[in-house]
């Protein structure tokens, strides 16, 4: 089998990757919907991978991995190496998982990053409020996490928030010390939330990046005894194109909260601090950035020889990625907690591809399905009414 051709559409905002072979079997792949520009980066592969046999997944990655970077340019190799999966899979007539070792779990169990509503105002007990509709979900959610501090925007909803001048445009510029008044008053919000939810749910809050490190471990310690799931990102985090494990060295020995990060990272390399030195309690890398699913795994199965958890990222990942992370989370190793739920919004992507039923949530829960390679297959005479003009051939062969 050969590649015949890597073609790159913008669909609901995403770039979808559709490979095709000389035996008429494609794979399909896609990074996060709020990445529509990387359409370019993913074509500039297409002359590396094209005659390669799609079934040797490593042979093709070794041509390409060293020619991503960390968050967004990752996205390119991520969903290239998800197609190549969903390729092997259906040629072999099984599940994806199988090829990756096979599963330890008949059920892969996701949290909440992403099921969102408007809230009402900024004050806590409007952060109550909102956590109380998320725990009501009919998904049971066992895990809820929700944005604070840079992450959540509380810079600009309440006045002097921090020592600094809050920026507005841009994906998370701000940072710096923040004031004895906006401590009070994060803090406050996580206690309405923790109110709310109890022993019931977890509370994991992704905090930044933007942190000091001194700001970062006093409210952890803050955070002591109350049981929250972690605190993700607080110094640094999405889209910041390093990882500074010095920096988690100074906060993670010295609190019991768990500390979380790893969402932009990009290749099992970019790891090897984080882990080695145990600068964190729990990594969080995500499919569509690190690099692919075989990338993940290799970090989980590291991560958990040095004790360290792995609660995935993945929030704007799609039904694509959806896919791809139920896969993923059915091989890793007992540090696996639970990935963050990608949704298939707009929810014609249920139209437009067969499959995505069998990734419906219950308890807080997916059935691993037993459909080849990732389980989603196009309707091209349904999907070809969500393609931009300049994709027009997305399904030519």
């Amino acid at each position: 089998m050969k590649i015949t051709d890597l073609k790159v559409a913008i669909i609901g905002n995403a770039p979808v990757v559709r490979i095709t072979t000389d035996e008429g079997i494609d794979g399909v792949g896609a990074g996060e919907t709020a990445k529509p520009y990387l359409k370019p980066m993913v074509e500039f592969y297409r002359d590396m991978i094209v005659g390669k046999d799609p079934t040797d997944v490593e042979r093709v990655m070794l041509g390409i991995r060293r020619m991503g970077s960390f968050k967004p340019w990752g996205t390119a190799v991520s969903a290239i190496e998800m197609a190549l999966w969903d390729i092997a899979g259906k040629a072999a007539g099984v599940p994806t998982y199988k090829l990756l070792g096979g599963k330890i779990r008949d059920k892969v169990q996701v949290y909440n990053g992403n099921v969102r509503y408007e809230r009402e105002g900024s004050e806590p007990e409007h952060f109550a409020a909102d956590m109380q509709k998320m725990k009501d979900h009919p998904y049971n959610f066992s895990i809820i996490k929700q944005a604070v501090s840079f992450h959540g925007g509380m810079h600009r909803t309440m006045d002097n928030f921090y020592y600094g001048t809050p920026v507005t445009k841009g994906r998370y510029p701000n940072r710096g010390t923040i004031t004895p008044k906006g401590f009070k008053y994060l803090l406050k919000c996580v206690e309405a939330m923790l109110d709310v939810l109890g022993d019931d749910v977890g509370l994991a809050l992704d905090c930044g990046p933007g942190m000091t490190v001194p700001d970062a471990l006093k409210l952890a310690k803050e955070l002591e005894g109350s049981n929250i799931m972690w605190l993700e990102d607080m110094v640094t985090g999405d889209y910041s194109p390093f990882v500074l494990a010095d920096l988690y060295k100074q906060i993670t020995p010295y609190t019991s909260t768990p500390i979380h990060t790893g969402e932009q990272i990009y290749l099992r390399q970019n790891f090897v601090e984080l882990i080695e030195r145990n600068a964190v309690n729990v990594l969080g890398p995500d499919v569509a950035d690190v690099g692919g699913i075989a990338e993940m795994k290799f970090i989980a199965e590291y991560a958990d020889l040095h004790g360290i958890l792995f609660a995935p990222h993945g929030t704007f990942d799609g039904l694509i990625g959806l896919a791809v992370q139920t896969h993923m989370a059915a091989v890793l190793p007992e540090n696996y907690i639970a990935f963050e739920l990608p949704q298939a919004k707009p929810e014609w992507w249920l139209d437009i591809m067969e499959g995505g039923e069998q990734f419906a949530v219950t308890d807080s829960h997916i059935d691993v399905p037993s459909t080849p390679g990732l389980g989603l297959t196009f309707i091209p005479e349904v999907a070809e009414k969500y393609l931009r003009e300049e994709d027009a051939d997305f399904f030519d062969d």
